[in-house]
């Protein structure tokens, strides 16, 4: 046979890239690029070592339809894991005629990952995805239902494995066996799953209902600080993150939002999002004083830049601010 896998997670890719000779068969790895990934991208690395083609897919709007309302719900933060993996695995069986292959493999295992590699997870995500009896799991494929590539001969079900639970020395141990030195550590890869990221994600949806792209990467940035239902303000952590605000403001795509620049002082960069009332305005500039690195003036004055323009302002307590500054979206 030609081509007849598709390898869909290039984090697994290693464990049965090497197979490619042992069982004979000739692979095609596939990379779901996510737009929540963390940490450094191995997928073209992996490939070229083991000395298989890459198709890479970036997942776009319709993933995140997903993250919005997944069907199967979310885990312990916004990460909709097994909508996810059906999504993956979707694009995955469509990729199958393209290459002329016969069927799927995934690197998961039983019991491994608690949010979608359950045993009902792994067969709701074989049977939504439309994949069936062609997707193949040889890490725990002897704990698992014989496939289509097991009973038609094309894979040997005796050289396949009965890997279980979240344990990783046997995995290790395989991995180093078939000369596998670079192994990576044990993370979920997804910042969805991380409990600040998840408050600034549901924030998000409960006042954005068509919150967009941009809007998802302005997460990713800064201390969120909601105002209203219309109006939030992030600020820069670190310089870093000042100038990522103003990269952000500046793309084409960016949602309305106002930058204010700290003006003849050390703080953050602000980005309003949303209308620039004289709220958002004075609420903006109490908190860019507020974690400004030194005492700007003992009046109170701030100075900001808008644009070429450069304001003062005087803050002034105010009941509404403060109680804003309470419901926070996150203060990381």
């Amino acid at each position: 046979m030609e081509q007849p896998i598709i390898v869909s997670t290039p984090s697994r890719l290693c464990l049965f890239g090497e197979h490619q000779d042992y069982l004979g068969l000739e692979v095609v790895a596939l990379h779901c690029r996510s737009p929540f990934a963390v940490g450094p991208d191995r997928a073209e690395q992996a490939a070229t070592c083991l000395g298989v083609p890459l198709t890479i897919v970036s997942l776009g709007d319709d993933y995140l339809d997903i993250v919005r309302q997944p069907r199967f719900g979310y885990g312990r933060g916004a990460n909709p894991c097994v909508d996810c993996r059906v999504h993956m695995f979707s694009l995955a069986r469509s990729c199958l005629q393209q290459h002329e292959a016969q069927f799927v493999v995934s690197g998961e295992v039983v019991g491994q990952r608690a949010g979608s590699q359950k045993r009902r997870d792994l067969d709701t995500i074989a049977h939504h995805s439309g994949l069936h009896e062609r997707l193949l799991r040889p890490l725990s494929a002897r704990l698992l239902p014989v496939t289509l590539p097991e009973r038609a001969g094309w894979v040997d079900r005796e050289k396949l494995y009965g890997f279980y639970g979240r344990g990783r020395r046997g995995l290790i141990q395989l991995a180093r066996a078939l000369g596998i030195d670079e192994i990576p550590t044990p993370s979920t890869g997804c910042v969805l799953t991380e409990p600040p990221f998840a408050r600034k994600v549901f924030d998000l949806l409960q006042h954005q209902t068509r919150a967009g792209r941009w809007d998802f990467e302005l997460l990713k940035f800064g201390r969120h600080f909601r105002l209203n239902n219309q109006c939030k303000v992030v600020l820069g952590r670190r310089e870093a993150e000042n100038h990522q605000l103003e990269h952000l403001h500046a793309v084409p795509e960016a949602g309305e939002s106002t930058l204010l620049a700290p003006d003849g002082f050390v703080g953050p960069t602000a980005l309003v999002v949303g209308p620039l009332t004289d709220q958002a305005y004075a609420f903006a500039c109490e908190l860019m004083h507020q974690f400004a690195r030194k005492p700007i003036d003992p009046a109170g004055r701030v100075r900001v830049r808008c644009g070429d323009a450069s304001y003062c302002r005087t803050l002034t307590p105010d009941p509404r601010t403060t109680a804003a500054q309470r419901n926070i979206a996150d203060v990381v």
